[in-house]
């Protein structure tokens, strides 16, 4: 064979192999339709879950309807009824409010979008108006969270990211002498500094973010259910939708076979948007894992040394993140990420994950060794390709509105997010426009099986470089 014919042969290779892993992206959603699930909460939060509100029995026309009874639908909802009190809001969760991620999550309530946490990505100005934005929405939430009655929902305590190699460590103080002209109040913090607040010495530095703080997952569900309720919105739980039937009145049909009439509709459903048909290209649901110690002594507790009580997380991709309960637990997670194929939903959480959460405890805190997990959990983390998040408005007669991607930051994000909407929805664009993440496109991310292949590869890349 010359070269021209070998030539030849290899270009029509190359085009054909191309033009079929097009064609399979392009018809994957067909072949492999997404299906609802709704997966139990097993984590330690769920305890302190709010009864639940009986379920949707009849028929419905509503202003706004709410699929999703999370961080993000509540606070939509409670923006909405709270901004047009005149308005027919409804929240259609389809177990119980904060069964999805705001059930399950490690309880950091941080400033800034994932992409820009501790990062100077945006120019100083942008990065400065996202840190202060987030910064007062947290101002916000937790007054919400104080005005509700019930106890123990935030402790306004600040945070540290922590550093173990010393070219982390470098990033962290280069950023912090870069913003500090801006009015950040972020600080750097050496070892003995750091070992000081949190009691280990694993960390060659951290840096401290004042305007940080940890929450009880659940507990900020029910002030949130309990605000949006005031705001004159109906909840209604153990309620599916199945499936949405866009037009100038959407139409949701549920589960149990009612249908519900909605001019405008809320997307709140995070990592579960997809079973939807909505976002399947924008983000991939990626499993995260989370362990809780039981109530450690004042003894056990003196040991370690953790003084500040400060929640921390370190700096690799994927990450370790840890908080202390007011009763004295330690819960940690992170560490390790798992995709199911088809974005389908994990059942218990992976005994190895588990195991290296307990193994990553004992190695910042060997007093603990032999100590045992009360409770462990998984959840999906709504991921973006480049870590921003996304809200705004969709569908063929823009009256379908979103808020997503929030990468390990929604605590805090979800509560903004639900004001964007709220105002979006009321047709005040104008004032968010500046702002990336509003009605942005992010990355594609390919179907199956390229997207299985893809978040495999990458995750067993991180964990074998041990970031």
């Amino acid at each position: 064979m010359d070269r021209r014919t070998l030539l030849r042969r290899g270009v029509t290779a190359g085009v054909g192999t191309a033009l079929g892993a097009w064609s399979l992206n392009a018809v994957a959603p067909f072949l492999l339709p997404e299906w609802p699930v709704w997966d139990v909460n097993l984590s330690l939060w769920m305890r302190f879950q709010p009864p639940h509100n009986p379920p949707l029995t009849t028929d419905l026309d509503v202003d706004v309807a709410v699929i999703g009874g999370g961080y993000t639908g509540l606070s939509a909802a409670y923006h909405i009824g709270k901004a047009a009190p005149n308005k027919h809001v409804a929240v259609l969760e389809a177990r119980g409010v904060g069964n999805g991620a705001s059930g399950r999550n490690g309880g950091m309530l941080l400033p800034n979008v994932a992409n820009e946490y501790l990062q100077l990505l945006s120019p100083a100005d942008v990065h400065k108006r996202v840190y202060d934005l987030t910064v007062q929405s947290m101002k916000n939430l937790v007054a919400l969270a104080k005005g509700s009655g019930i106890d123990g929902v935030v402790d306004s305590v600040g945070a540290l990211e922590t550093f173990e190699t010393k070219e982390e460590a470098e990033h962290g103080r280069a950023y912090t002498e870069s913003v500090r002209g801006l009015g950040i109040p972020v600080k750097y913090l050496d070892r003995e500094r750091t070992a000081e607040a949190i009691g280990t010495r694993a960390y060659t530095a951290s840096v401290y973010e004042p305007n940080a703080g940890h929450v009880h997952p659940i507990k900020l569900v029910h002030a949130l259910k309990l605000a949006a309720e005031a705001a004159g919105v109906k909840i209604y739980e153990d309620s599916p939708v199945l499936s949405v039937e866009e037009g100038p009145v959407t139409r949701l049909h549920m589960a149990s076979g009612q249908t519900v009439k909605a001019r405008s509709l809320v997307l709140a459903t995070n990592a579960f948007t997809s079973k939807l048909g909505y976002f399947r290209n924008a983000i991939a649901p990626v499993y995260n894992y989370v362990a809780a110690t039981r109530p450690l002594s004042v003894g056990e507790l003196t040991s370690i040394g953790w003084r500040s009580r400060m929640p921390f997380n370190d700096a690799r991709t994927l990450v370790y993140y840890l908080g202390l309960t007011p009763e004295g637990r330690i819960h940690i997670g992170g560490g390790s990420a798992a995709y199911a194929w088809n974005d389908g939903v994990a059942g218990r959480p992976d005994v190895k994950a588990v195991d290296l959460l307990r193994k990553e405890l004992t190695r910042l805190y060997p007093a603990l060794l032999g100590i045992e997990f009360d409770a462990s959990w998984n959840g999906m983390v709504d991921m973006t390709l480049d870590w921003a998040p996304l809200v705004g408005v969709t569908g063929k007669h823009r009256n379908i509105y979103y808020g997503l991607g929030y990468c390990g930051h929604g605590v805090n994000l979800t509560f903004l997010f639900g004001r964007i909407i709220a105002e979006l929805e009321a047709g005040q664009e104008q004032p968010w426009r500046e702002f990336s993440f509003v009605n942005r496109h992010p990355p594609y991310i390919p179907n199956e099986p390229f997207r299985w292949i893809g978040i495999q590869a990458e995750t067993a890349y991180y964990g074998l470089a041990g970031q």
